[in-house]
């Protein structure tokens, strides 16, 4: 491995003497693993995608086209469509028709097959569906294949199950489906926020037009042709590829019903300002600075494993990463040992090796941010450990970082940055961790990490986070609802109350 570089500072924490006994450990793993690289040679992609609209695959009215890069080899995959208003407008008229003669006229045990046929072939096509997601988004490809594919055809599989059901869910109230539901979604879980969004508002008889984000569009291209394979009835979804511009003609269409969008805090509030008046419903699930706490009663070693799959397994990719952790002041020597020591094993490389922890940053641009937010980090007086690990020469790669005697005013512990970079702050009291905890403008998620049930459950009440994990971090279900409070968002994803944010009920 490397040597850290010179101006990585080395924390009086990270020196200190640990309680336990020295048992000769360095951080630095002793095996050496060959690389194990997932095959592509399978995968043909196309020279170009078009947009999905009617159960069609057809050319931009635009007549553009951008390419969506590799974020690990900075090479092109492949160019696919930029979507303008006038496509917008013929995939919003494509999901009414299909949504007035269609699917709000079909049984709704009808829909549900569709739905489990959609479930069983990202089954299927599982391999092939996590090799694009990591080769289009950077993240490694046992975080594909393990938890974003099998999460995303749960999805499809859960709500299935309500789709002829859903009298149980509003508890016998009239309920009416809200009609065209236009979803933008981000980069960082392409395909199972596609599911995410999609499975609940065709389980409740709405239709849909997708815009998924102009740096990892092909899995839910891919989706499309899954979708055409199983003879979902034309139009009922269509997929517009493009940026902002799409997104917001997406929004702005008067013949659109609901917006479901994931995304940054500001570009939300820009939708929430936009169809206002206009009677569109609105759910909005935007950026998060998750607090990690640990006491001193926690199981230390189990917490350092929910603190690097927290913030480091995911890049830091993650509306929810627990980027911030709070740790009880006569533990925090102890906990910045382990982390240090279990963070120095970790592989960072081509996200493709099956070997590989940490993947690629998603673009240039998002490395960026990163940089300069550690960079101000720094520059603020938090003192930074950077993983010793030696970088891929091409790509779009940032080491497993984490500051020390951070600042509760310092940017580095309020501001998102959506990357492998970890805060440490320490605590006293659980009031106190409540008090640090909720000094964001952010309410997503939070972790609390004790023995002890009953404080589990007195911080879970007083932390202001839409989830509370209990000695466990991000863990996912569908029937398990999502969303936050403040300027994280609001409305919920997932579960019985997420099928509410697609009908009129009453």
């Amino acid at each position: 491995m490397a040597t850290p570089r010179k101006n990585e500072k080395k924390t009086d924490a990270v020196k200190a003497a640990s309680s336990e006994p020295d048992l000769g450990f360095t951080g630095e793993s002793s095996w050496q693993y060959e690389p194990s690289l997932e095959g592509t040679d399978h995968l043909r992609f196309e020279k170009k995608y078009e947009l999905f609209i009617g159960g069609r695959w057809v050319a931009p009215k635009s007549k553009k086209y951008f390419p969506t890069i590799n974020p690990a080899t900075e090479e092109p995959i492949a160019e696919v469509a930029e979507a303008n208003a006038e496509d917008v407008d013929a995939a919003v008229r494509s999901a009414r028709t299909a949504y007035d003669k269609i699917w709000s006229k079909l049984r709704p045990a009808e829909r549900a097959k569709y739905l489990y046929r959609i479930a069983r072939a990202m089954q299927e096509k599982a391999r092939d569906l996590a090799i694009v997601e990591t080769m289009d988004g950077g993240k490694p490809i046992k975080e594909s294949r393990d938890f974003d594919v099998p999460t995303a055809s749960a999805h499809f599989f859960y709500h299935a199950g309500w789709a002829d059901k859903l009298d149980l869910a509003f508890h016998g109230r009239p309920y009416r489906p809200l009609g065209v539901a236009g979803q933008i979604i981000p980069w960082n879980f392409p395909l199972l926020m596609a599911a995410w969004k999609i499975a609940p508002a065709l389980a409740c008889g709405n239709t849909v037009v997708l815009k998924p984000a102009e740096t990892t569009p092909l899995t839910a291209l891919l989706l499309a042709k899954i979708f055409e394979e199983i003879e979902l009835p034309p139009g009922v979804v269509n997929i517009v590829t493009g940026a902002g511009a799409t997104g917001a003609a997406l929004v702005a269409h008067s013949d659109v019903n609901k917006i479901a969008f994931t995304g940054s805090t500001d570009v939300g509030k820009r939708i929430q300002g936009a169809i206002a008046g206009s009677g569109k419903r609105l759910t909005l699930e935007l950026g998060g600075k998750a607090a990690n706490i640990v006491f001193a009663d926690a199981p230390l070693d189990q917490a350092v494993e929910g603190i690097v799959n927290g913030i480091f397994f995911n890049q830091g990719h993650v509306c929810c990463a627990g980027s911030r952790l709070l740790v009880e002041e006569s533990v925090h020597d102890l906990v910045v040992r382990k982390l240090r020591d279990r963070i120095a094993t970790m592989r960072v490389g081509n996200p493709l090796d099956k070997n590989t922890d940490l993947g690629a940053i998603n673009s240039k641009m998002q490395l960026e941010k990163i940089r300069g937010l550690v960079a101000a980090g720094e520059a603020e007086g938090a003192e930074r450990w950077s993983s010793p690990c030696a970088l891929p020469k091409k790509g779009f790669f940032f080491p497993p970082t984490f500051f020390t005697n951070v600042a509760q005013a310092s940017r580095i512990a309020h501001e998102e940055i959506f990357g492998p970079v970890l805060s440490i702050l320490t605590f006293r009291t659980p009031d106190e961790a409540v008090e640090k905890a909720n000094n964001t403008m952010y309410g997503l998620s939070a972790g609390v990490w004790t023995d002890k049930g009953s404080k589990s459950f007195w911080m879970a009440q007083r932390l202001q986070a839409g989830v509370v994990w209990a000695n466990t971090f991000n863990k996912f279900d569908p029937s398990s609802p999502f969303g936050g409070y403040k300027e994280s968002g609001f409305g919920r994803e997932g579960g019985r109350q997420g099928l509410s944010s697609y009908v009129e009920v009453g």
